[in-house]
């Protein structure tokens, strides 16, 4: 039962709390939301909008040098997340959470410090000097804060656990900012980031005694082996086709999300009245169904096993192509204006559920940095900004906003035309072996 093994413990036929650790185990978890929910705040709004608007409006360049600057953060990030998850895996002190916590404790300070910096950069040369930067205190963070997942939530509440980040997060992206600028992205996250710092300098410096219990967790099965995990014939965790293929999974719905919403932010008569309202309510109602979504996605995360979560994920995907596909047959009508906008939180919320929990599912401790960083900064990283480097030039070349929507629903085809022979020959595959 979801919770159970954290909160409480069975009593003849009554449940009831028990003791201090307990409570210790359910702040974990409400710390765990906290960071990554601001975490993930950042990461849309700050970084990935941010960044193109102080490229392009504040220093003025063109399309090609912020397509290179996305593209460095891209490729810096990703190859940092693996080479430091590589290094959490093979060393003796990295499956200590305490050692996680100190490390995202230098991590959430340089980012705060690059935040506030960010609106104030005035050339070309800056700008790229804190790409570099920022892409490095990403890279590290990834394995590390990911990695807390198997410390802090336990097996059977990672779906929920999941739901409430993403809804959370993708809430106050849609109905907090004002306006999508760097000056307004870096004043909220000035609001949120040096409280976390605090916090998290309070835990690695001083140490509380009841941090010792949290750093114990990940070696119970309930918390430390995903449900996903399967092992050889000596008991040994072993990586099978499933990562793999959740990995080119992930990155191709990124990559095609990217690539359209990109695109669909710089279309008026669709945002005007969604995701770029002057009026808070078209905001809030997307917001909404972003968290009602999750929380759905969150209950179908925990119900599902591996291969229906795999094509259950493909199956989402066919969404967004729809979603996009009204832009063209709808132009200019309430299901064009909203109707798009609520499909794509639909399936966002989702898939976005299932990205922030099968890493951990597919891990144990000792394999949890590098599967976070393959699957998170790999596939989800460079995705996103590759094609969001992708969408700014086919903009600046000239490419209209149907063509550029067509090349995303035959991407998006394609990969659902994949989970179809997939499905069906895999079966096959399956009962021949069997």
């Amino acid at each position: 039962m979801a919770l159970e093994h954290a909160l409480r413990t069975r009593y003849g036929d009554r449940m009831i709390w028990t003791t201090p650790r307990d409570w210790t185990a359910v702040a974990g978890v409400a710390a765990f939301v906290g960071l990554m929910t601001v975490g993930y705040y950042y990461n849309l709004t700050f970084v990935q909008l941010g960044l193109k608007d102080l490229g392009e409006r504040v220093l003025g360049l063109d399309a090609g040098r912020v397509v290179g600057a996305m593209s460095l953060l891209a490729v810096v990030t990703s190859v940092v997340a693996v080479a430091f998850g590589l290094a959490l895996a093979r060393r003796p002190w990295g499956t200590s959470f305490v050692a996680k916590v100190r490390i995202a404790f230098g991590v959430v300070a340089v980012q705060t410090a690059l935040t506030l910096v960010a609106p104030h950069l005035r050339s070309e040369a800056e700008l790229w000097a804190w790409v570099a930067a920022t892409a490095i205190a990403l890279g590290v963070g990834v394995p590390v804060t990911f990695g807390m997942t198997v410390d802090l939530v336990p097996v059977a509440d990672r779906g929920w656990v999941a739901a409430l980040i993403t809804g959370f997060a993708y809430l106050a992206a849609n109905v907090w900012p004002e306006a999508w600028t760097i000056d307004v992205f870096a004043r909220q996250m000035a609001l949120l980031m040096p409280p976390g710092v605090a916090l998290l300098g309070w835990f690695a410096i001083k140490r509380p005694g009841w941090l010792a219990s949290l750093a114990r967790q990940h070696r119970d099965p309930a918390f430390g082996r995903g449900r996903f995990v399967r092992v050889d014939a000596e008991g040994r965790p072993r990586r099978d086709a499933t990562f793999v293929l959740l990995v080119v999974l992930m990155f191709a719905i990124f990559f095609v999300d990217s690539l359209g919403f990109l695109r669909l932010i710089d279309t008026p008569e669709l945002v005007g009245g969604s995701w770029r309202s002057v009026e808070v309510a078209p905001r809030a109602v997307i917001g909404v169904v972003h968290l009602v979504a999750a929380l759905i996605g969150g209950v179908l995360y925990r119900a599902f096993p591996a291969r229906h979560l795999f094509f259950w994920v493909f199956g989402i995907f066919a969404l967004v192509h729809f979603s996009y596909g009204l832009v063209d047959v709808t132009p200019g009508t309430t299901v064009g204006a909203l109707g798009v906008p609520i499909l794509y939180a639909v399936a966002v919320s989702l898939y976005t559920v299932a990205n922030f929990a099968v890493w951990a599912d597919l891990s144990t401790p000792r394999s949890m940095p590098v599967n976070a960083a393959l699957g998170v900064a790999l596939s989800g990283w460079t995705a996103t900004f590759l094609s969001t480097g992708l969408a700014i030039g086919m903009q600046d070349r000239g490419v209209a906003l149907a063509d550029h929507l067509r090349l995303v629903d035959a991407i998006a085809l394609a990969c659902f035309t994949a989970m179809l022979l997939l499905l069906v020959f895999g079966a096959r595959v399956g009962q021949a072996r069997s």
